[in-house]
């Protein structure tokens, strides 16, 4: 963690300059104070990595100010510093969240272990709060759109190089990404995630870069952003074409300097991130209507890799409900359920507009809501302009699909209650004279 900000709090201006002139050396930026009011203000305006903060100082003592600076919400880790330190100081200290003492005088390994030591642990805590607990990103299918999309994954992976990702909304151009980071030297590190287009405008740049405390209205605590919890690892950036003009702008110095300033802040911060971009709109597009920046395309679109749809590989279907089945079966425990050969015809020849999303949210509808050990094409409500199979064979055009569930539905509903009609209607929220003219005109139109 080179690009680590230290703050050194000591009242003797020689352990100043030595702490100082350490780490310096080794490339960490370092700020220093000599009193323990001097560090409450000081953490109140900048983020820091990491405190060494003397027990011994005038006015209030570190033990006082680690206080009152967890108080205020700085999270960092603290390390003590101590010319006599003795049971009752470290037990007061570590109740104050410090995890570590320095002993004076000071030795140069023993520093340089101790903070390097705190810097490694302060980085995992938070790798593990930044990254989601998801399922592990698998690519499914065994489409040739597949075998290529792998294909360009396993090239692309071990590089640094950017990758901009293209294709339709559902299509899991985010597997995508989690693959090149898993794929790549980065893979320890954090993938960090961004949703452009979920983020209001006004918080994307607080999103990505971070800011403190005061900073804009609402910013009522010291946050980092998304580049610096993604330090040494992936940051996506998903539906990248969301962005405001303002804020490419300032995605494009990273990437140029890989340096930033947080909201607020005035302390340059350096990071090695790795970014990978993904977008569903004709960037070339956005360029000529204005609405994002050449250059920065140029920057993100290193390596091109486009996911198809799933209409460009629906033989990949049955293949995704077999996964998403037994994802969600040993997410909650219940048993996966059969799909009858009639409804995968049905699936296979529906259009998916909304890609594998699509697909994944049916089968947990379908694992909710039906409750038979099969699936049978009755239980499909695929609402497309596609045309269906019908379970009875051949070829259905999608109103006639539509009519012919609703008519067994609504049978199914009038026998479950023993043919009383007032009932029937309650359980469908119908008028029981609209549930009359409802089976009259679907009855007509089987005929």
């Amino acid at each position: 963690m080179s690009h680590a900000h230290i703050l050194v709090v000591d009242d003797e201006r020689g352990i100043l300059d030595q702490l100082g002139g350490i780490l310096r050396d080794e490339g960490f930026a370092v700020t220093t104070v000599g009193s323990g009011e001097e560090a409450i203000e000081a953490t109140a305006r900048e983020l820091y990595d990491l405190v060494l903060l003397d027990v011994a100082l005038p006015g209030i003592d570190g033990i006082e100010a680690l206080r009152r600076m967890r108080a205020a919400g700085h999270a960092a880790p603290v390390v003590m510093i101590s010319g006599h330190s003795g049971a009752e100081q470290a037990v007061r200290a570590l109740r104050e969240g410090a995890i570590d003492f320095l002993d004076k005088p000071l030795g140069l390994e023993r520093v340089l272990v101790t903070v390097n030591n705190a810097l490694a642990r302060a980085r995992l805590v938070e790798r593990l709060a930044a990254e989601r607990e998801e399922e592990e990103p698998v690519l499914t299918g065994v489409s040739p759109a597949v075998a290529e999309l792998k294909r360009q994954i396993a090239l692309a992976a071990p590089t640094d190089s950017r990758v901009l990702i293209s294709g339709p909304n559902g299509a899991g151009k985010e597997v995508v990404a989690r693959l090149l980071h898993r794929n790549s030297r980065r893979a320890g590190n954090p993938f960090v995630a961004v949703n452009c287009a979920a983020i209001p405008g006004e918080l994307i740049e607080s999103e990505l870069f971070g800011h403190l405390k005061g900073a804009f209205t609402g910013a009522v605590e010291n946050k980092r952003g998304k580049f610096e919890l993604a330090d040494g690892g992936t940051l996506f950036l998903d539906e990248v074409g969301d962005m405001s003009l303002l804020t490419q702008a300032k995605v494009l110095r990273v990437l140029q300097e890989s340096r930033f300033t947080r909201l607020g802040g005035s302390q340059e911060v350096g990071v090695d991130v790795r970014v990978v971009a993904a977008t569903n709109k004709n960037l070339e597009d956005e360029i000529a209507a204005g609405r994002f920046r050449q250059d920065l395309l140029f920057r993100l679109n290193v390596i091109p890799i486009r996911v198809p749809g799933l209409g460009e590989r629906r033989e990949d279907v049955p293949l995704l409900v077999e996964e998403f089945m037994r994802q969600y079966a040993q997410r909650t425990g219940v048993k996966p359920k059969r799909v009858s050969p009639k409804a995968m015809e049905i699936m296979q020849a529906y259009s998916w507009p909304g890609n594998v999303r699509e697909v994944k949210n049916v089968v947990e509808r379908l694992m909710i809501m039906v409750a038979e050990d099969s699936i049978a094409p009755a239980a499909l409500d695929l609402s497309s302009g596609a045309v269906f199979v019908d379970h009875e064979g051949g070829f259905t055009t999608l109103k006639e699909a539509r009519e012919r569930f609703e008519r067994r539905y609504l049978e199914r509903v009038v026998a479950a209650c023993g043919g009383n009609m007032s009932r029937a209607a309650r359980v469908l929220g119908l008028e029981r004279s609209h549930l009359y003219r409802k089976r009259r005109s679907l009855a007509q139109h089987s005929r």
